[in-house]
This record gives C-alpha cells, structure tokens and sequence, in this order.
C-alpha cells in the first residue's frame, strides 16, 4: 500500500531515528478526505490530537490517523521506563482497484490488511529501542515493518484473535493481536472505511470507536 504522508510537520529524532510528529498539525488534509473519520467514542475523556493523513498515487487522501492519551515519544532509554498510555485510530478509505487518473496505471485497492499494516508500523513509530545502537536502527527497521506487512496480510492467521468491540454504537469483530510493543486491531465499519488501531499501557478490550462529528475541534 503505496501512500505518501502529509499535514503534518515532522520533527526528525537524534541519531537518524524515526521522526516524531511535532505540535503543531493542521486540519486541511482531514477535511480533504472523502471519508468519514473515526476516533475514540465519548466514553475516552482524556486528551485527542491530530496525527498524519496519507495520500494515494492520484493525491486523494486515503487515510489517516488520531491520537488520544498521552502522545507517545521514542525517547525512552532507561528499561522500564513509562513511555505513556496512548491509542491511535486509523481510518482507511475503503477503495477499490481503480485506474489512476492519467489512464496509464492502477490504483492498488485498502483493505482491513491495510488498516492492520499501518496500524502495525504506526506502533513501529513509537517502539524504537532506545539501547539499539543507531546503526543498526534502519535494519531493526526494515524487518519490523516486513514483519508487521506479513502479519497483515494474513488476518486468518494463528497471531490474530477476534475481539468484538463497538462501533458507532454496534458490536463489531476486529482482528487483534498484541506483542512486545503494545497491541493493533484492524476491522471495517459500516461507513465505507477500514478502521486499525494501536496502542500501549490502555487496554484495548474497554474501547469502542465513533465516527468524528467535526474534525475541525481537534485542530
């Protein structure tokens, strides 16, 4: 799945790490979206923050991510440390295969594997080994995210279970699986998106999702 990230300023980490997003975000690319947002439902008082949209080949804008709880960092070099209790939801157009708009190609087609794979690098993000050494940051990197790619691409597999939560109100069953890192779930709605998740120290089985009545109060 092929998508460029934007609306979002980075800020790059030390040693050629990761990026992390910096505090100021802006709401354009959300409301570019053809697509419903979803978040947290009402019964989450805590914090919510802006994250990143991604685009497809054609420049729409595809998917897109909302913080809620204490917003993560990698800086995290002491073992134990608290690195915060956070969830992130991310939205995904469900697409089809489509032509890309100058005719010469096709545009590749979202899933809930595509809600599970960037649900599973976004954990990635903010999962970084702070004892690593940095050259060996990008390899670490590189397999995570093959990892995280098979994983989704295999939701009938032996690492996923099946966690029904609500959605808008309505039980519905996600794929769901946790690791050392924290844990991601991916599912569909009845909206016309995919809906993935990840996050670490909030359990996920107390959550439920809710489409986002105005994106524009979380700028």
């Amino acid at each position: 799945m092929e998508t460029t990230s934007r609306a979002v300023e980075q800020t790059p980490a030390a040693e050629g790490g990761p990026q992390v997003p910096s505090a100021r975000r802006t709401v354009d690319g959300y409301l570019e979206a053809p697509f419903p947002w979803y978040g947290l439902d009402e019964a989450f008082t805590g914090p919510r923050w802006l994250m990143q949209v991604g685009t497809a080949a054609d420049g729409a804008v595809e998917h897109g991510s909302i913080g809620h709880g204490d917003e993560p960092s990698v800086r995290h070099e002491t073992a134990g440390e608290d690195r915060g209790k956070f969830a992130v939801v991310v939205t995904v157009a469900a697409n089809p295969v489509r032509r890309s708009p100058d005719g010469t190609g096709l545009l590749e087609a979202t899933s809930v594997s595509s809600a599970a794979w960037l649900a599973g690098v976004g954990l990635l993000t903010f999962t970084w080994p702070g004892q690593m050494d940095h050259s060996l940051r990008d390899d670490w990197l590189d397999q995570q995210t093959e990892t995280a790619w098979v994983l989704a691409d295999d939701l009938a597999g032996s690492d996923w279970s099946t966690l029904s939560l609500p959605v808008d109100g309505v039980p519905t069953p996600f794929h769901y699986r946790e690791s050392e890192f924290g844990w991601v779930l991916a599912g569909s709605t009845s909206q016309g998106v995919h809906v993935g998740a990840y996050g670490r120290g909030m359990s996920a089985y107390g959550l439920g999702f809710a489409m986002i009545k105005d994106i524009e109060t979380y700028a």
